[in-house]
């Protein structure tokens, strides 16, 4: 007859286990790298024009920053700039207009028409900006799509272009440093950024062999002739994880294309996440999405969820509690599995080990975000983002 402790371990075997696959099997994706700063590319022997494209939609109090960014690069070729305003309520327009009158650098502000049906706001405005481009610098080889939030590094569009160039690549994104400084950011950015390693492993996506294909959206340069050839912005107007369809639609295109995603410390985000439901809202606006709007991927999710994460930390309590070395042992193995597959995120956000020890209650976090986001989507409310709701039919 089987005991009870020897049932409770079999659960936590199976944690053991995912973790060892995890680390072993999962093209490393645990470790933080790639990092753009640790490149070495050579500078190109000629630097091709670049057209950066900022949709904005109530972005002043960041705007003079964050635009003042892009204007300081220290880019050797030329840089125009286009900032699309996506119908703004405050004076994004107006202080984007105010910085392009003292430009260093070609800097053009352009309203976005009313949005159609089947558009994102956001592709929309983006698309605005890339049509604009095309009249105004048919010669840019590469255009940089970046988000009214990303304060760029003085160098960061060079080593971008250096990377695409050494590369012969089609799309180089960054993963930038997102904004860490309340205890709700503490909590859930570094696991945001973990978790989204483990769904895209950056050695598979930068893999050409392999159809993974991702990007992060706030910081993408984008070779101008894959993008066409891919179908423009227009080829994934109603994505609302449109910077993975993006990379997709890139990697996959008649002929195939090479794409690179790594990491950044020194270009980062200010958009500030002070409070639990600002996340929350972020999460469960494409979570759903990222499932396929599947009830059977959301339950193997939340099963997957609850082994990796859930199971070791309540094993090794239990066994502690009850004196029971096998189960304790165990549960301590995948905890340790898992504590070590965090530090490398857990380093780059300079944090210390002991916030490892709160990876399970975000994955519990992250669970409660994505039922939500099933739910808000199956009663007509997904995807809302600054004021919009735009949901696929499920």
């Amino acid at each position: 007859m089987i005991e009870a402790t020897d049932a409770a371990v079999v659960p936590v075997a199976a944690a053991c286990l995912a973790w060892l696959w995890l680390l072993l099997a999962r093209r490393g994706f645990w470790r933080a790298q790639p990092r753009i700063e640790e490149q070495r590319d050579p500078p190109p022997a000629s630097w091709p024009m670049v057209v950066a494209i900022v949709p904005a939609r109530d972005e002043a109090a960041l705007l003079e920053a964050t635009l003042g960014s892009l204007l300081a690069q220290n880019y050797p070729g030329e840089l125009a700039i286009v900032l699309v305003d996506d119908h703004s309520a405050d004076d994004t327009a107006a202080l984007a207009q105010s910085l392009a009158r003292a430009a260093p650098r070609p800097l053009e502000v352009l309203h976005a028409p009313p949005l159609p049906a089947g558009w994102s706001g956001k592709l929309w405005a983006l698309a605005c900006g890339v049509r604009h481009a095309g009249q105004v610098a048919p010669e840019a080889g590469y255009v940089l799509l970046t988000d009214a939030d990303i304060l760029h590094a003085p160098d960061n569009l060079a080593r971008l272009v250096a990377r695409a160039e050494a590369g012969r690549l089609d799309l180089v994104s960054l993963m930038v440093r997102l904004h860490c400084a309340s205890f709700w950011e503490r909590l859930l950015m570094p696991p945001f950024v973990f978790f989204f390693r483990l769904l895209y492993p950056f050695a598979a996506v930068n893999d050409p062999r392999s159809r993974v294909a991702a990007a992060a959206g706030g910081c993408l340069l984008v070779r101008r002739r894959a993008l066409q050839d891919a179908g423009g912005i227009e080829a994934v107007r109603g994505a609302l994880i449109d910077d993975v369809a993006l990379a997709r639609a890139i990697k996959r295109r008649p002929g195939g294309g090479r794409i690179w995603l790594g990491l950044t410390t020194a270009t980062r985000s200010l958009r500030r996440y002070d409070t639990i439901g600002a996340i929350w809202a972020m999460v469960a606006r494409t979570a759903d999405v990222q499932l396929r709007h599947s009830l059977c991927l959301l339950g193997l999710t939340m099963l997957g969820l609850a082994l990796t994460f859930i199971v070791p930390p309540l094993a090794l309590l239990a066994g502690l509690a009850r004196g029971e070395a096998l189960l304790a042992g165990t549960g301590g193995l995948a905890l340790g599995s898992m504590a070590l597959a965090f530090w490398p995120t857990l380093r780059l956000y300079r944090l210390g080990p002991a916030w490892a020890l709160t990876l399970p209650l975000a994955a519990v976090l992250f669970g409660a975000m994505t039922l939500d986001s099933a739910w808000r989507f199956r009663r007509g409310a997904g995807g809302r983002w600054k004021g919009r709701v735009m949901t696929p039919e499920i």
